[in-house]
């Protein structure tokens, strides 16, 4: 599981790929998917150089993509693999003082980072690669941000956010398409699954579609609720 917000997620279905299969997660599972990111030398100034840069989608439309998550003043967020902390200025703004933004990511360096921020709403959560590290029943609204394909446990991560969300609370999946003739190499390849795979993932976990944003090219951006 890797955690990003890049680092760092719906009642109408629109699955790029219908035909697509399922990937073997096993054979995802303990290859190292993440050790860039468990490394004590992190170098974290080049992933914000590569992250929060002009030219990369998930940079430019921060602002309209972490509008999706419908946050209000109050309520408790989690950014699942919050990366360098793109996305938390505007999170700590849209929960407003009375809300909390809790960031997490299975690399210290990148909490270091997001704790250097000093924002008062912000707290930081070191996770692992099968659970988020957050209480039952805590959050509002999960936030996962071209994170979901590095979770190299899905069903164990995927379990963790539903119990960390309250009832009714949501999960946004924001995922890189995955097209076979129509992705690039680099996604075919670093991406082990798409929409359908993913989405089909995610419901059995306990959740729902209940709205997917047009918003993306690259991407594509799912609202998910917890349904039991």
């Amino acid at each position: 599981m890797r955690f990003s917000s890049l680092t760092p997620l719906i009642l109408i279905l629109a699955f790029s790929c219908s035909s697509e299969q399922p990937h073997d997660h096993a054979s995802h599972e303990g290859k190292g998917l993440n050790d860039a990111f468990l490394a004590d030398n992190l170098k974290v100034e080049e992933w914000v150089e590569r992250f929060e840069k002009e030219g990369r989608e998930i940079f430019s439309q921060r602002a309209e993509i972490a509008a999706t998550a419908n946050l209000t003043a109050g309520m408790v967020m989690a950014d699942i693999g919050a990366g360098t902390g793109l996305f938390e200025p505007l999170f700590s703004q849209a929960v407003g003082t009375s809300g909390k933004v809790i960031a997490v990511d299975i690399a210290k360096d990148f909490l270091t980072r997001i704790d250097g921020f000093e924002i008062a709403n912000v707290e930081t959560v070191l996770c692992d690669e099968h659970t988020t590290g957050l209480e039952a029943n805590s959050i509002d609204v999960a936030f996962v941000c071209d994170t979901y394909h590095h979770f190299s446990n899905p069903a164990d991560t995927l379990a963790s956010i539903h119990q960390a969300l309250k009832p009714g609370g949501h999960l946004i999946i924001v995922e890189f398409h995955r097209i076979e003739g129509e992705s690039s190499d680099w996604i075919m390849k670093h991406v082990r699954a798409g929409e359908k795979v993913f989405t089909d993932e995610i419901t059995a976990a306990g959740f729902e579609v209940v709205k997917r944003h047009e918003i993306l090219e690259q991407n594509y951006i799912l609202d998910f609720k917890r349904v039991n």
